[in-house]
């Protein structure tokens, strides 16, 4: 297949292409920059410039290809404070997107969030957000969006990825809690720490990404959770180790103050289970878990930003 990938130059894209391709598709990715086109042609892709602000660009590219996953999404201006910012831009392309392949039952694979999806009780393939204006149903909503598809003559699904998807190289939630401990001089958690949080290495992602694109059936909810539920307390531990500094509890109040922009989420409770995506489409992960990544020593040779 020719696969159109938006965000294909990014954490998960970048691993989703080199997967894409060895498995015999063509893959065209969306870049915005010369160094993003530089990666792509690097790794035997075609490159479309543009952002997904660019709705004639996607529809165009959407049009001609067999299929489509959409990774893009602006994280720097959502945790920058723009949320709804973020999710109205993302909604616009994923209804370019859709209008574009509406009527072919091409694949339509679509990046979403496990976070907050249910909190305090294992969420599941069947579980769908509350509307309560939350960051998660904004998302999911959109989400909801792309399912509906299924009734235009698209074979459309949504990838719901685990809060971390681990990895060497990753400069998401688990770098900055590095980065954090690394300044602060302890490795901290929130309250008791047995909070919990799904986690996915990124290339077992990135092979569930393909598997969506080549078989999902129309209208699939998908679990990007390799682990069901890791405690936030045991990642603070680990942390810890690998400095040598104290692993100490922050009280949910002082959160804020002391993780930055991370605060608001280290607290949350969001275990979910992968059971029915792993029957429906054989996937098996085999990459490291997230505790031994941590343990691997990669995440402490470099420096994330706390801002």
């Amino acid at each position: 297949m020719r696969i159109f990938v938006t965000g294909a130059s990014g954490w998960i894209g970048s691993a989703l292409v080199p997967e894409l391709i060895d498995a015999g598709h063509q893959v065209t990715g969306l870049a915005r920059s010369e160094a993003s086109a530089a990666a792509l042609t690097a790794a035997g892709a075609e490159v479309v410039r543009g952002t997904i602000d660019d709705l004639d660009v996607l529809r165009d590219a959407a049009a001609a290809s067999d299929g489509v996953v959409h990774l893009a999404f602006k994280h720097d201006i959502a945790f920058g404070g723009d949320f709804a910012g973020a999710a109205d831009a993302d909604r616009r392309a994923v209804d370019t997107l859709g209008d574009a392949l509406a009527g072919t039952d091409r694949p339509f694979v679509l990046a979403s969030g496990l976070a907050g999806l249910k909190p305090g009780q294992v969420a599941t393939e069947r579980d769908t957000a509350t509307a309560d204006g939350s960051p998660v149903s904004i998302r999911a909503t959109t989400a909801a969006a792309v399912i509906a598809l299924a009734s235009r003559g698209v074979r459309s699904s949504v990838v719901r990825l685990s809060p971390t998807c681990h990895g060497e190289g990753d400069n998401g939630f688990m770098s900055t809690l590095v980065a954090v401990a690394r300044a602060k001089g302890v490795s901290g958690y929130v309250g008791d720490g047995a909070n919990r949080w799904p986690a996915v290495h990124r290339l077992d992602a990135a092979r569930l990404f393909r598997l969506a694109v080549e078989k999902a059936p129309a209208g699939s909810v998908l679990h990007g959770a390799a682990e069901e539920g890791v405690a936030l307390r045991d990642v603070a531990e680990v942390i810890g180790r690998q400095l040598g500094v104290p692993v100490t509890s922050v009280a949910p109040e002082a959160a804020g103050e002391h993780f930055a922009w991370l605060g608001g989420f280290l607290g949350v409770d969001c275990p979910a289970s992968s059971t029915l995506t792993r029957e429906l489409l054989d996937w098996r992960p085999t990459h490291p878990d997230l505790l031994d990544d941590l343990d691997k020593g990669h995440y402490f040779h470099t420096t994330a930003t706390t801002s």
